[in-house]
Parts: C-alpha cells; structure tokens; sequence
C-alpha cells in the first residue's frame, strides 16, 4: 500500500478521525497555536524540518501550497526568490500575511486548493510543500501542478521526518509522529508514494537528509514530456 493510502485509510479508525479533526482545527480555529504545538511534537525542531527543503529548491520562481504559517515563506523572499503561496485556510493566511509584512515583504498570498490552482501554465520553476497531507498525490492536484510548472520544472516535498536521538523525550516524540501517521515505518511504502507521481509525468525519487538530530524524506519529482 502507498504511503498516501495508509493516510487515508487510518482516517477511519475513531483515533485518527479525532486526530484530523485536531489538525483540522489547529489549520483553522485554533491556526493562532500551531507554532507552539508544532515545536512541543517536534522538541523545536520543525522550522528547522521545513527549511531542509531549500538546498532542493532551483527557482528563481517558487510556489509553496500550504504555506502555513508562512515560515518557509519568510526564508525564501530573503534570498530575494519570486515566491507565491496558496493555502486553503484564512487563519494561516493572516497569520503569514502579518509575518512577512512585519520583515517588509510584499507577499504574493492567495486562498484555494491544490486541485485548481489559480495560476497560469508554466509560471513556476519549482513547486513545494511540507508535510502535506494526501491532497497532494490526488490525480487532480499533480495534473494542476504539472500544468503550473516550467519544463524540467521540480516538484519537491517534505514527505516524513524522524527523530534519531534516544532520550525518553525524543522517544516519546518520535512516538507520537507514529501514532499520528506522519511517519510510515516500510520502506516498501516509500517507495510506492512515488507511483502517483510516476503516473503524473514526473520522474520522482527519494532523497534522505539529516538535520539537527533528525532524518527526513524528501521526495523531489522532474516534469518530464507528456501527450496532454
């Protein structure tokens, strides 16, 4: 079973329904708390996850579907890259829009979602997203970012992350990443979230990277030529 599979069929069992309806709400209601919660589940370490993305990154122009709270964002106008963002809750656009205009940028926000982007073909040299959930292998949503996209355009997700230090509070950490289904544990899985993107016209592969005590999956997938 792929990886994107397993998501959606562990939002049947009664404890991973009341865990997305908690993800649900901390990307809406409760959006103002979700830079304290993601640091607590992640012992600090999750801005220092999602920045792992940038080495993969060519730009010069980058769109990032949900951008949260817009950290990535941030990380990215400063090294004067053309970037845009999307993401479906209003919450988090505030919260981001208020981030990146206090550091004087001039954001390049919009509301939507992944199956019907709101850009024109061929404007991006690279897409991204961090640990989305699995709106991102749907057949529409890879179709809209292949279209979206340059030639030899790059998609790049931030798929898994692992804590790797064995003290009590790491372990617990890592634990919870389990319970909550961001961290599959096959490496057959792995490689079968690459099938949709393969189906997609993209020729995709796994990278594994190693930050502040922590290892990360990251898949990076190349537009290729297609019969559209």
């Amino acid at each position: 079973r792929s990886v994107w599979k397993r998501m959606r069929e562990t939002s049947r069992i009664p404890i991973f329904r009341a865990l997305k309806v908690f993800f649900d709400l901390l990307c809406h209601s409760f959006a103002w708390t979700y830079d304290g919660v993601a640091a607590v589940v992640s012992l600090g370490r999750w801005k220092g996850w999602v920045y792992s993305v940038i080495p993969f990154l060519n730009g010069p122009r980058i769109l990032e579907l949900g951008y949260g709270p817009g950290h990535l964002q941030l990380q990215l106008l400063a090294r004067h890259l053309d970037v845009y963002g999307l993401d479906e809750s209003p919450q988090m656009g505030q919260q981001a829009r208020h981030r990146l205009a206090a550091a004087s940028f001039s954001p390049h926000l919009a509301r939507g979602k992944a199956e019907a982007l709101p850009y024109p073909s061929g404007q991006f040299n690279d897409v991204v997203a961090t640990f989305p959930s699995e709106y991102i292998a749907r057949p529409e949503t890879l179709a809209e970012i292949y279209r979206v996209l340059q030639p030899d355009g790059r998609l790049v997700i931030l798929l898994a992350a692992w804590i790797t230090d064995k003290s009590t509070r790491e372990r617990i950490a890592a634990w919870l990443f389990r319970i909550t289904g961001q961290v599959p544990t096959s490496d057959a899985v792995f490689e079968k979230a690459l099938e949709p993107l393969a189906a997609a016209h993209f020729a995709a592969a796994l990278n594994w990277t190693e930050v502040d005590s922590s290892r990360l999956l990251v898949i990076t997938a190349i537009k290729t030529e297609s019969i559209r």
